[in-house]
This record gives structure tokens, sequence and C-alpha cells, in this order.
């Protein structure tokens, strides 16, 4: 990177990145890919280390320019439902895992060639008055003045969401002294561990070889659990896989917002949200990272264009509304969750549904897919949901 220092004075730029995780260090890495040469860049974020570590995992096919900093791909997952073990066959699609370790060590490399300017300041205000944005910090100072800004950070939404539920984890990074795991498949859903009163759970196994992998506990549902709580599931769950003793090598958690409240991608003119804030996160599974690469990707092709660095709504209206319902059912106790994502997938061709997940399928499929659900409840949740809206 160019520079990282106190803020001693205003910068004038082209680009504010506010906010250095994921979306932007995707950005970063697609700009300089995509050799965006000449523009003036600055981030702006307190943080230079970049928080906590996380791992990210999603739908990708046979080839990915991620592939040499991957920690795992499977053409293969498990699913246990209800109605007993399934293994599916993604191809020719795969389900990855990267770490934020490399993806942030890619963006640093970039901003350097980029000559990026970076900032360690908390960004209090950005007063755009539409022709340009400016960058206050907590005591109203200018830190940076620019032509865009992109902000990243957490933000909340728009208005309260008819529901509102988290996708919250914990997750331990495990190795064994014996081969345990298989490489080739990922359990990606295992419904058999005890069911939340309000949501559901489940369990992740991703090896990473023979010997390692990352088993997490999962739930949907409306609040966290203590660490007692999560500690007491990883445990059960372990016990469930009839695992032997098991090395924890690094923990990680996290909670995802699972809401149909609506997030204000473009708050004014020249204000542009990215990554959750910016509608990014899939309201009906959390997942986020293949929205957030899109978004870079868009920014940096309207970058190059000479176009304005705003993407494209991250899921098409009509998945919103889909998940909106889907949220509802599930709240309600309309439908179960485990038997609606068995369902989903044993009657659907598996690469049909990850499509959906990414906002990627056309109508008809979404046509099929739907009938793939049980039609009864689902018809009355969309019901409720309608009435929900015209009272609203």
């Amino acid at each position: 990177m160019a520079g990282r220092g106190r803020h001693t004075c205003a910068v004038d730029v082209d680009l504010a990145l506010i906010g250095y995780g994921g979306a932007t260090s995707l950005l970063l890495s697609a700009l300089d890919r995509r050799g965006v040469g000449g523009l003036r860049i600055a981030t702006v974020d307190p943080d230079v280390t970049h928080g906590h570590h996380r791992t990210w995992a999603f739908w990708t096919g046979p080839r990915d320019d991620l592939d040499p900093i991957l920690d795992a791909a499977w053409p293969r997952v498990d699913l246990y439902g209800p109605g007993g073990a399934r293994r599916l066959d993604l191809g020719p699609m795969r389900y990855a895992m990267v770490q934020s370790g490399p993806i942030f060590q890619r963006a640093g490399e970039a901003a350097a060639r980029l000559g990026v300017r970076g900032i360690s300041a908390s960004a209090a205000a950005l007063d755009d008055d539409g022709t340009e944005v400016t960058v206050r910090d907590g005591d109203g100072a200018a830190i940076v003045r620019a032509k865009w800004a992109l902000d990243s950070r957490p933000a909340a939404p728009e208005r309260p969401g008819r529901t509102f539920w988290l996708q919250h984890f914990r997750g331990w990074w495990v190795r064994a002294e014996a081969d345990v795991f298989d490489p080739g498949s990922a359990i990606l859903m295992d419904f058999r561990t005890p069911q939340p009163a309000r949501g559901v759970s489940f369990g992740y196994v991703l090896p990473t070889g023979p010997r390692s992998a990352l088993i997490e506990y999962t739930e949907f549902s409306p609040a966290r659990l203590d660490d007692a709580g999560y500690e007491t599931a990883l445990r059960s769950y372990l016990k469930l896989l009839r695992l032997p003793d098991l090395v924890v090598e690094k923990v990680e958690d996290g909670a995802i917002p699972m809401t149909d409240a609506p997030f204000a991608q473009r708050p004014s003119p020249r204000v542009v949200r990215l990554g959750t804030a910016g509608g990014a996160t899939r309201p009906s599974t959390g997942y986020t990272f293949s929205a957030m690469r899109r978004q870079a990707e868009q920014i940096a092709g309207a970058v190059l264009a000479g176009s304005d660095p705003v993407p494209a709504p991250a899921y098409p209206r009509r998945h919103m509304w889909m998940d909106a319902v889907a949220l509802r059912a599930w709240d309600r106790g309309l439908v179960a969750a485990p038997a609606f994502f068995e369902r989903l997938f044993t009657r659907n061709p598996p690469e049909r549904v990850l499509r959906f997940l990414d906002g990627l399928t056309s109508p008809a499929e979404e046509v099929a897919l739907m009938a793939s659900t049980p039609l009864l409840p689902m018809t009355w949740a969309a019901a409720g949901d309608l009435f929900a809206r015209l009272r609203g």
C-alpha cells in the first residue's frame, strides 16, 4: 500500500473505500486484475489488522481465479436430513472454502500496485453534497474528499423486517492423529443435531485433508447462544460423528443477519454500500461471499468503462420475496427448515439449487424449485407475507 498512517489533512481521491474487510479486499483485487490505472484511491479503517480471522464458503465452477489460495474445494457434499443421508454430486460446480488471510494478502499486494493511500481512522460521517463526499472523523475533521465513497461497514436496514433471524455459528479447526476425514466430500448440512424450539440447527464438516477439517455448529434462529451453549453443541456434534480425540487448533464464530428488511445500497447520490450493508447477504441462507465478488467485479468493470461505480442489486427482487416467504414459514412454524432444505436438494438437480442460492436462476427454474417445497404451508406463508406488506 502506498501509505498508511494517521491523517493530518484531507486527502483528495476518486474512490474512498470505507472499511477494509472482505468486500473492500475483493474490490481492490478486482480493480488490480482488470488493470485499472490512474485512479486515486484511499482506504479508511482504524483496524490495520483486518479484524478477526474468518472463513468464507461459496459455490464455484470447475475453475476459479481463487484456486491457488483455496483451503479446499469439494465436488460432492453429504446432506443428513429427516429422510436420512444423501450424497450429492455437484458437478460441474464445487463447494469451496477460503480463509480471510490470503484474501487480505492479495488485496494488500493489489493496493500497493494501485498506489492506494491507507488512512488509519474511523469514518464518523459521510457528507455527500451530490458532487463529492467528505469523510469526517469523530471530531468532525475532514479526512478524505472523494468523488465516490464505497462503504462496506455494517449498517442498519432502512426499516425493520417482518422477520429477523441470525445465521450464527461457532467452528473448530481440528486435527486428528489418523486419517478420519474424506477430502473429496464435505458435510454441507447435518440436521441430526438437536433442533431449537424456534429455528433450525445443523452441523458442517469441511475437510481440508484426511486429518484436518473445519467443524461447525450453525443455527438459524432469532438470537445467539452463549459460549457454553456453543461449546456443548459442538461437543455433542463430535460425539454424533463418532470421531476420535481431536486437537482444536483454532476457533472462529460469527453472526450474519437473515432478514427481509431492506438495506439501502445507495443511501445518498455518491455513497454506495457494499457487502452485507449493500444487500450481499442472502436472507434465507446467510451466504454473502459470492455476491460480494459480483459487486467487486461489476464496480471494477464500471470504473474501467468510465461509468459510475454502482453494482447491480445482489439478488433479483423475486428472490428476495421468496426468501421473505421462506423466513416467515420457518419463523411461524409452518414449515420445518430441515425438511424444506432436504426437499429442495433432493427434488432438484443440485446445480440448479446452488445457482438459485446465488441468485442466478431463471423464472422457469424457480417455478420448478417452488414446486418441490411443501405447497400448502408455503402458500399460507406467502399470503401472510402479502397481508403484512399491505398493512405496512
